[in-house]
C-alpha cells in the first residue's frame, strides 16, 4: 500500500483549493503559484497512483535514498541529485524504494508561465529526469516555498512562495539547458579560471589542454554551456570590469584598457562601442553619477 504522507520528520503544506482558485485569477500568482509543498525524510513506502496526472506541474528533489517513476510505458530510477519532473496531466506512478527509501523535497505548481519553463525542461511534454547542478540549491528554495506557507497563507506569503517556485523551475530549466554535470564541469572550471584571469591573453588550445579534451570538443561544449565562445565570453568579463573602473575611478581610458586585458587603447575603445553602443568616455558621462 503506498502512503502518500505520513513520514516522522515530514514538512507539509498544501493550499486550499478556492484560495487556489483566487490566486490564479490575479497577477503576480496568476503566472506561477506554489499550491502544494513538503519535505519527507526516508519516506518508506511512499508513493502516488494518479491514472490521470495531476493538474499542477510537479518537482521532486531526491537527496537520499532511491525512488522510481512509472510514465509513459517505462520506469525511470530515480537518484540523489536528481530532480523528478512530471507535466500537468501527466499519467504517473511513484514510489520509494523498498530498501533505500528515497528523502525528498517537492512542489507543485501551476499559472501561466509554468508552460515556458516546461518546454525547457521537458521539450517533448513527457516526464524528465533533471541532474542537478546544484542540489543544496534546489533545497533552499523548496524550503523558502514551504516556510512561506508555515508563516501563514496570505496574499504576500504566496507571492513570496510562488517566486520559490519560479526559481527552482527555472534552475531545473537551465541545468537542462546548460547539460549534464560531467558534460559541463570542464567549463565551470574554465569560467572560475577565466573570471580570475580575464585580463590575462586568452587562448582555447591552453583551456582544452587543461580539461583534456580538444578544442573542438571544448569549444563545443562551451558554446552549449553558456551560448557563445570563449572570447565573447572573456570579451564580457573585460567589458563588466572596464564599466566599473570607468564609473568608479578616475583613470584614463589607457589605463582601463591595460587593466582589463587591452594593450592597444584604440581596438579596445572599438570594443566597448560594440558592446555598449557609446564609446568609453562618452559611457563614463553618463552614468559616472548614476545612483
Amino acid at each position: 500500500m503506498f502512503l502518500p504522507d505520513g513520514f516522522p520528520g515530514q514538512r507539509l503544506r498544501v493550499l486550499p483549493r478556492p484560495l487556489v482558485a483566487s490566486a490564479l485569477r490575479r497577477p503576480p500568482t496568476s503566472g506561477l503559484l506554489v499550491t502544494d509543498a513538503g519535505y519527507f525524510p526516508r519516506a518508506a513506502n511512499h508513493g502516488r497512483h494518479r491514472p490521470e496526472g495531476a493538474p499542477e506541474a510537479i518537482a521532486i528533489v531526491c537527496v537520499d535514498g532511491f525512488g522510481h517513476c512509472e510514465a509513459g510505458g517505462g520506469t525511470i530510477p530515480v537518484r540523489p541529485g536528481q530532480a523528478l519532473v512530471l507535466p500537468p496531466h501527466r499519467p504517473h506512478v511513484y514510489l520509494a524504494d523498498p530498501d533505500r527509501p528515497w528523502t525528498i523535497w517537492w512542489l507543485h505548481a501551476t499559472g501561466t508561465q509554468v508552460p515556458e519553463l516546461l518546454a525547457v525542461i521537458a521539450p517533448d511534454g513527457r516526464e524528465a529526469l533533471v541532474e542537478l547542478h546544484d542540489t543544496y540549491r534546489a533545497v533552499a528554495t523548496i524550503d523558502d516555498a514551504i516556510s512561506c506557507f508555515e508563516r501563514d497563507e496570505t496574499f504576500p506569503s504566496l507571492i513570496s512562495a510562488s517566486a520559490a517556485g519560479w526559481s527552482l523551475l527555472a534552475q531545473l530549466a537551465a541545468d537542462v539547458a546548460a547539460g549534464g554535470r560531467q558534460r559541463t564541469e570542464p567549463v565551470r572550471q574554465a569560467q572560475e579560471y577565466l573570471r580570475r584571469n580575464f585580463a590575462k591573453p586568452v587562448s582555447v588550445a591552453d583551456l582544452a589542454r587543461t580539461a583534456g579534451l580538444s578544442p573542438s570538443h571544448f569549444s563545443a561544449l562551451f558554446r552549449a554551456a553558456t551560448g557563445g565562445g570563449v572570447v565573447e565570453y572573456v570579451k564580457r568579463l573585460r567589458m563588466a570590469r572596464a564599466r566599473e573602473l570607468l564609473i568608479t575611478s578616475s583613470r584614463d581610458i589607457a589605463d582601463v584598457a591595460a587593466a582589463v586585458g587591452y594593450t592597444d587603447a584604440f581596438y579596445f575603445s572599438r570594443q566597448f562601442r560594440t558592446v555598449h553602443g557609446c564609446s568609453p568616455s562618452e559611457y563614463r558621462r553618463e552614468h559616472r553619477h548614476g545612483g
